[in-house]
């Protein structure tokens, strides 16, 4: 089926052109043209926009702001974001990555979207042509939504407060069983007086797992600390099913890769 694109040199105008039936934007292509490619009739044209600022990448006093249109690729070369290369990393392969963006990859269905799984612990903000609000909040109604987004912003995770782990069955592209992240923050005696912890594939999008935050507080990360976190981990999640693995199969796994990574 051919596709007729339809490039603008600002978001205000591609958005217009949006309100068309059956126009869908074009950020890397990795999820909208493969979905033409297998047969979605409902895509009968494609809006992109050229705007440098999609492509911009600003980091200041610890506050960054990643355009929708900079690639998994430019993330995992940053010399500012080591912390976060790992989860840029996790999408697919090279090719993969030199196309996915990160605007494209808040739109991904499980088993995909890895790096919105990062986005999510860090406590991003999504910016959209039509204001910008809590990440939680944007992948909450996101299927709904027709306006473009336009950035990420967060603020730097502190040395070593970040972790990211993807599980998966094919090394080193293979699609997602699961993937984790988690921020933590620690008082000065060792205990958690922060946790954010993020999970993929344990619903149709990211979700937070707020039980095992609210375990995390307080207690040390050694193997008594954290396991009312563990015992949490699965309260209010909902596995997907796939030909990877079966919903039992997340839920089982999920306070074992948990554990892993809080231990580090």
């Amino acid at each position: 089926m051919a596709l007729a694109l339809q490039s603008f040199a600002t978001v205000k105008d591609a958005s217009a052109a949006l309100e068309a039936s059956g126009t869908r934007y074009l950020g890397g292509g990795t999820l909208v043209v493969r979905a033409a490619n297998e047969g979605d009739v409902s895509v009968s044209g494609l809006v992109k926009s050229t705007d440098p600022a999609l492509s911009a990448i600003a980091v200041s006093g610890g506050t960054v702001r990643i355009g929708a249109s900079v690639t998994m690729a430019a993330i995992g070369r940053h010399p500012e974001f080591d912390q976060l290369a790992k989860a840029a990393r996790a999408v697919g392969g090279p090719a993969i990555r030199n196309m996915a963006t990160i605007g494209g990859n808040l739109f991904a269905p499980a088993p995909y979207g890895d790096f919105t799984v990062a986005l999510l612990a860090l406590d991003a903000t999504v910016a959209t042509n039509d204001g910008e609000r809590p990440i939680e909040t944007f992948l909450a109604a996101r299927d709904d939504s027709r306006a473009i987004v336009t950035s990420v912003g967060f603020t730097l995770p502190k040395p070593d407060s970040f972790r990211f782990l993807k599980v998966s069955r094919v090394k080193p592209k293979g699609v997602s069983v699961l993937s984790i992240a988690v921020v933590l923050e620690q008082a000065e005696d060792g205990t958690v007086s922060s946790a954010r912890v993020a999970l993929g594939c344990m619903a149709d999008r990211p979700m937070r797992a707020k039980a095992a935050e609210k375990a995390l507080l307080g207690r040390t990360l050694d193997p008594d600390g954290i396991a009312p976190a563990l015992a949490a981990a699965a309260e209010g999640i909902s596995p997907i099913t796939d030909p990877i693995a079966s919903a039992w199969y997340r839920a089982e796994v999920l306070p074992v890769h948990l554990g892993r990574l809080l231990l580090g």
